[in-house]
């Protein structure tokens, strides 16, 4: 009986479609003119990394170098260093950053007062709504010779010209903006974790650590795979923003990442076809790895992925 009711439903639902389609048409034809117009007709662009382009003559009208473009970046002496820096900053951010708001989503679910918790999230939340110039600039302040953090060890060091430093410092003001923003799915998440066998273990004398693996990761477990992997694919996508604006001549060593070098060629130097051959070329890796990631997590995880 449901079933034939179901088919019944579905029925209806479908004449009712068909002899309104034009209010449908109405409704969706906007959302897909917006998507095409902004995310496919650009996608044409990506012909200029197999061109010499000129501006003037256009993608069509600019000389068709092939692979050439490709070439060049792979067999230039920098590119091992560029990718290098790319992965280091990418793989050390994911290791450092990606448990950071897992474990405040952990310890929040701890806080029983709901006005404590409240006031704790609203500190924890703030640092996202900073610019990343504004953050840049407050750790440069803070990192100068004469800064807070030199007074504070007695001495005078410009971690700002130190290429080893770079790295801490581009991945530790990342996890103090973001891991508290981050946390909110994971709070959320947490919220519908069972009450009553979150009592019972306690009851069986199970610790924090108990409590956690028996009742609450369960509750987050998917979530988190997901943006586990999505984290992974991005794992190229380094904010060019933050790395450009920290980046200073004597840590250029460090922190010349593949989106800073797109940005010089194609902008600084107007080598547009070569520029966009470095994006793509990024762009591609990225996909690659979001493909393997989630094909990894699927035979992990009896076939839940993306």
């Amino acid at each position: 009986m449901k079933e034939k009711s179901k088919d019944t439903g579905l029925h209806n639902s479908l004449v009712y479609i068909r002899h309104h389609w034009q209010l449908y048409v109405i409704f969706i034809l906007p959302a897909v003119l917006l998507t095409v117009i902004f995310r496919y007709i650009p996608m044409g662009g990506i012909a200029i990394a197999f061109t010499e382009y000129n501006p003037i003559r256009g993608i069509l009208g600019s000389e068709w170098v092939g692979f050439e473009h490709f070439n060049r970046f792979l067999s230039s002496p920098d590119f091992l260093r560029y990718l290098a820096n790319t992965l280091k900053l990418s793989v050390f951010g994911l290791l450092w950053g990606f448990p950071a708001p897992i474990l405040l989503a952990f310890l929040l679910n701890r806080i029983n007062s709901s006005k404590i918790k409240q006031k704790i999230q609203l500190v924890l939340y703030m640092p996202n709504f900073i610019s990343v110039i504004v953050l840049c600039g407050i750790v440069r302040i803070l990192l100068s010779p004469t800064g807070p953090v030199n007074l504070f060890l007695g001495t005078k060091i410009n971690f700002m010209t130190m290429p080893e430093a770079f790295r801490t410092i581009y991945i530790a003001s990342g996890i103090w903006q973001g891991a508290g923003w981050a946390s909110i799915m994971y709070t959320a998440a947490l919220s519908n974790a069972s009450k009553e066998l979150k009592e019972a273990a306690v009851l069986d004398g199970a610790n924090i650590i108990q409590q956690i693996k028996a009742v609450e990761w369960p509750a987050i477990k998917d979530l988190v795979l997901i943006q586990f992997i999505m984290s992974v694919g991005n794992i190229m996508s380094v904010g060019f923003e933050k790395a450009y604006a920290l980046q200073t001549d004597l840590n250029l060593s460090a922190s010349e990442i593949i989106s800073t070098y797109v940005y010089k060629k194609g902008i600084l130097d107007g080598d547009y076809g070569f520029s966009t051959a470095v994006g793509l070329f990024n762009t591609v890796i990225n996909v690659i790895l979001l493909i393997s990631m989630n094909f990894v997590v699927k035979k992990m995880n009896d076939g839940k992925g993306l």
